[in-house]
Formats: structure tokens, sequence, C-alpha cells
């Protein structure tokens, strides 16, 4: 009898105890009163589970926005990054190319993406290496070892990238460095990249652990980049270090030929520097009007991080309509998968409801939205004209690097209250910027880990 008593208690003590808050028959019985069994809702039910819920819950009324702006830049051809991840480079070129197009006067001009494409990756790669040497006496399970494992040389990326491979590698036009097949689909060169980069990370890790010298590691590293280096010039072809800058204008005669490096382009051809623009933020988990950088938020180990001051929606808009009204690009990052109807270009809060076709409550706070991992920029672009009515930003045109397939022939209408809700940046030149800024700018910036929500709030992905 002992014998099978202590088995009982045996197998008592083995089984989990249960945890409190469980789903219980009483609570199951609550839930299940949310879907009423009536007519309504069976029809509900029906057209959910039959149709694409885009479609089902945008609008047609609520979208209907006038394609009508006070005031509209001349537009350049819309460009198309394909399916990859390098909106924030493609808006950034597109903030650049009206100066080239005015200077020359040309009917269209675009700078190569693919080649500054090529130093991103390339930079990316060096800067996780070398991360990696700096972290090699802790463990992978580390945070912040584990957050740069995770995506070691992803496609995305940041307006300082822009003005950091410009200044460093310079530029040149689409016609010296072209688009491939794995420029415009990035995704399995991107694979192979950040296996040979994980790959390099343990190597690294093991050499600078077995007592190898600073010179030998530093060998180890370079070999790893000359096989990333490889697969680049492979996929994307191999950057030019001269071109001829050859082009036609809208009238006359194409000038003489003149041999070009890429700096010198960028230094005389386009003439306008980057470096003038600063970069605002609305980020409202962190106080106002102060100056942040975020760790890795850059692409080069020898440059700085982002620098920006994080400042209300207000004061970001004010400086965007001033550049638009000035005829200035204005580059910014949003989440433009929230209330987006791709087809037509809609960028307005009501435009799409997903709460009420199933009727729920899903609206949050922009704080909220962050907070909780609900909203980060996904996407960057570039605003080209604005509609002001009564002296106030009604909405907003939008120039996207998706090709003319979406959208009005690829620009975007933007409401005034989608601004304020999902955008979360905006790059504008200092002298439309209040003076209480660049003060907050030129204080020393608060430094921000990796995995901090200012990071996803300026990070494009």
């Amino acid at each position: 009898m002992k014998k099978y008593v202590l088995i009982s208690l045996a197998i008592m003590i083995a089984l989990p105890v249960m945890a409190k808050g469980g789903l219980t028959a009483n609570a199951m019985d609550y839930l299940r009163e949310a879907v009423k069994n009536n007519t309504q809702t069976k029809a509900m039910a029906r057209a959910i589970q039959a149709a694409p819920l885009d479609k089902l819950a945008t609008d047609r009324k609520e979208s209907n926005v006038p394609k009508v702006f006070t005031h509209v830049m001349k537009h350049v051809r819309v460009t198309n990054q394909a399916r990859s991840g390098r909106c924030w480079l493609f808006a950034g070129l597109n903030v650049l190319r009206p100066v080239v197009i005015k200077k020359y006067k040309l009917d269209n001009f675009e700078f190569s993406y693919n080649y500054l494409f090529f130093y991103d990756k390339l930079e990316k790669a060096n800067l996780f290496l070398e991360s990696m040497i700096n972290l090699a006496k802790k463990p992978v399970t580390d945070r912040e070892v584990g957050f740069l494992l995770k995506s070691p040389c992803g496609d995305g990326g940041q307006w300082n990238m822009v003005v950091d491979l410009a200044a460093k590698y310079g530029l040149v036009p689409l016609y010296a460095m072209p688009e491939t097949e794995q420029s415009h689909n990035t995704r399995y060169m991107n694979v192979v990249i950040k296996r040979l980069l994980r790959k390099g990370a343990g190597t690294l890790r093991n050499a600078i652990n077995a007592g190898k010298t600073e010179k030998e590691v530093e060998q180890v590293k370079l070999d790893i980049l000359r096989q990333v280096y490889r697969v680049l010039a492979l996929s994307l072809g191999t950057p030019p270090t001269r071109f001829v800058w050859r082009y036609k204008p809208k009238k006359g005669k194409p000038p003489k030929p003149v041999a070009m490096t890429p700096k010198k382009f960028y230094r005389k051809i386009v003439g306008t520097r980057l470096e003038k623009f600063v970069y605002l933020a609305d980020v409202p988990v962190h106080p106002y009007m102060k100056a942040y950088q975020v760790k890795y938020d850059r692409d080069m180990q020898d440059r700085p991080n982002m620098l920006f001051v994080n400042v209300p929606a207000k004061i970001m808009e004010a400086a965007a309509r001033k550049a638009v009204m000035k005829d200035i690009p204005v580059w910014f990052g949003a989440d433009v998968g929230k209330s987006d109807v791709k087809r037509r270009g809609w960028l307005k809060i009501d435009a799409m409801d997903m709460g009420a076709l199933f009727g729920v409550d899903l609206k949050m706070s922009k704080k909220d939205f962050m907070t909780y991992g609900d909203s980060i920029p996904t996407h960057a672009m570039v605003l080209v004209g604005v509609d002001i009515i009564n002296k106030k930003v009604n909405k907003w045109l939008v120039q996207n690097s998706w090709g003319t397939k979406y959208g009005e022939k690829g620009y975007w209408t933007m409401t005034k209250k989608w601004f304020d809700t999902f955008v979360y940046a905006v790059i504008v030149p200092k002298s439309v910027v209040p003076k209480k800024v660049l003060k907050a700018l030129a204080e020393k910036p608060t430094i921000l880990p990796p995995w901090d929500p200012m990071y996803k709030a300026i990070h494009m992905n």
C-alpha cells in the first residue's frame, strides 16, 4: 500500500501546477458572447472569410481626396526600387535629382542607386565585423551581440548613410553603374552575405579568444570582407573609379564629354551638399527638444551615428512646409502600411478601417504605437507638394519610389492627420528650422541603445 501512495505522490509532484489566469469554462462562455449568432454576424463572417481584408476595409467615401495642391514642385520621373529595401537611398538621391535636372536643363536624370548601395553593403559588413571584434569577449547570448547577429547587413538605412556614402565615395549617373537583377531583388544575395558575416563572426571570436594578435585579427577580418566584396561585385557589378560625363539638354546640342571621378562629379556637377540638412524626428516616447543618437544607427565604422532632434509633429510640419514652398524636396520616414491603399496612393487615417470591419477598437496614440511596437517607419519617400487652406496645411503630395504602377503614376496624397500620426522624421535645410531646434542640435546628444524604440522610429527597414 505504501508503495502505491508513494508513486501517486510522485506523480502529483511531477504534474505542472496550474497557473492563475488560465482560460476557464466561464471565461470561454464570456468570450463566445463576442460573436452574436444572428443574420448580420453570419453575413459579415461570410464576407470576411471570402474576400481580401484591405478591400473590405477600404472606405471609398473617406478615401476620395481631391488631387488639388496649392504648391507643387516641377515633377521628375518616378523611380523604382523594385524588390529591395533601398527606399532611404532612393529618397535621398531623389532630393538631389532636381538639382542636376535644373542645372543642366535636362528632361530627366537619375543617379546610380546601385553604386552607393554596393558601398553601403560593404561598409555595413565592415561595421558588423568590427563590432564582433569589440564584443568578442561577451557571450553570443548578450543582448548587443544578439542584436547585431539578427541582421548583420540588411538593406534598410537612414539619411546619414546617404550623406556619408556620398561624401566618401561620390556619386555617378545611372548609366555609369546600372541596376542588375540582384539590386532589384536583393533577397538571395542578402542570404549569402549574412551567412558569410555570421560565419565570420565565429571565426573572429575564435581567433581573438585563441590569443591572436591585433594584426592577425585584422587580416582575418579583411579575408572575410574580401569574400563579401566578391559576392557584391558579381551581383551588383564593380563600382567605377572613372567615367565619362555626357548629357543632352532639352534644347541644343550635347556638350563635349568630360572625364570624371565619382567624388568630382558630386562636388562639381551636383554641388549641393547634403550636410546642410538637419534631421527632425517625432518620437513621443522620449522628451522633446533634445538631441539624440542611437548606437549602430550608421553604416560606417569611422562615422558617427545619426544625430537628430526630437520635436513635436507641428515643428516637423512647419519646417517641411517652408522647404516645399521654396521648392526643396523633403525626405521623410513613415509607416506607409498604415491606412495605405496602394492602387490609388491614399495616406489617410480613415481610408482603411479594419476596426470598423471587425467591430473592434484599434485606435492608439502615437506614443503607444511606438512603445508597444505596433508602428515604426517602414518606408522613406519625398514631399514635393503641399495644399494650404486658410493658412493651414491640408494635405501633402508625395513622390514614391515604387514605379508608376501604384498611386497616381507614382505619386501619393497624404493628409495632415496621417502626417501627424504616422510620419516619424523629416530632413530639412537648417534655414527653415527654428533657432531653439538648432540650439538643441548643438548640445551633447543622449546616446540610446539599439533596442530603444527610438531606433525603430528612425531607421528605415
